[in-house]
């Protein structure tokens, strides 16, 4: 199986059926919750689009790495959440409704902050400037038709046929897991020849990075008093970014 048609067609399939069961455990109250009370989508938002940026910059100037691989870290973190992290924060128990809002919010929000963030980058560590397109319609299509519609669909079929609903969330949790072991692997599998070189260059960037981001988000929830589901959601949030988008999907760097 060829790696391009697991990440194109069979990887969104399966976050897509994810995300379905994800809906059968919400309701609408949920994400009125989260409009009713902003603080929590203000702390994530805020968290993610502002001080990650600063925390992947600090560390790959701080970590001796090649600069094209500090372009990279640092775009890593620039870069919205995605699917991924709705999964983890599902598993996790945390607070579904607002990991699925901050997705769809730092995404559209990403538009505009990637390139500007993503010039100073490249003009920080390598020092030229280029034009950074990012494929809006492609960025939104996949949000809408991965996350979005498959939630609530699952939201609909709750409401409409409660006792399928519940049958259906039993599966979809033992599919999740399943899902999750699967990316990894996968991931593991095509990069193995190259993983120690990868290590060696950039693996204690890469650990400082998440470690830093994962306790950031939590540390911010907790400061404002944010429930420990939403710390939990933040967390994710701030620490999962859509990797694989950003490193030849995502943003497209015009020379």
């Amino acid at each position: 199986m060829q790696a391009s048609f697991f990440t194109a067609v069979l990887l969104p399939i399966g976050l897509a059926i994810v995300m379905l069961g994800m809906g059968l455990t919400l309701l609408p109250e949920d994400f009125l919750r989260v409009t009713r009370y902003p603080k929590a989508v203000a702390v994530g938002l805020i968290s993610q689009l502002l001080f990650l940026p600063i925390v992947g910059f600090c560390v790959a100037s701080v970590v001796p790495m090649q600069p094209e691989i500090a372009v990279g870290l640092t775009i890593l973190a620039i870069c919205p959440g995605g699917p991924s992290s709705n999964l983890i924060t599902y598993l996790a128990k945390g607070d579904v409704a607002l990991s699925v809002t901050l997705t769809a919010l730092s995404s559209a929000i990403a538009v505009f902050t990637i390139p500007i963030l993503g010039n100073l980058t490249l003009r920080y560590f390598i020092g030229q400037e280029a034009a950074i397109a990012l494929p809006i319609a492609q960025t939104i299509l996949q949000i809408f038709s991965i996350a979005l519609v498959p939630v609530a669909l699952g939201m609909w079929m709750r409401q409409q046929f409660p006792d399928l609903a519940r049958r259906l969330e039993k599966v979809t949790n033992r599919l999740a897991i399943a899902i999750l072991v699967i990316i990894i692997t996968a991931v593991i599998v095509r990069e193995w020849n190259r993983l120690p070189t990868f290590i060696a260059q950039v693996g204690i960037g890469v650990v400082l990075l998440n470690v830093i981001s994962v306790l950031m988000g939590f540390w911010f929830g907790k400061l404002f008093k944010l429930k420990f589901a939403q710390r939990i959601c933040i967390a994710i949030e701030v620490g999962i970014q859509n990797g694989t988008r950003s490193d030849r999907h995502y943003c497209r760097i015009v020379k």
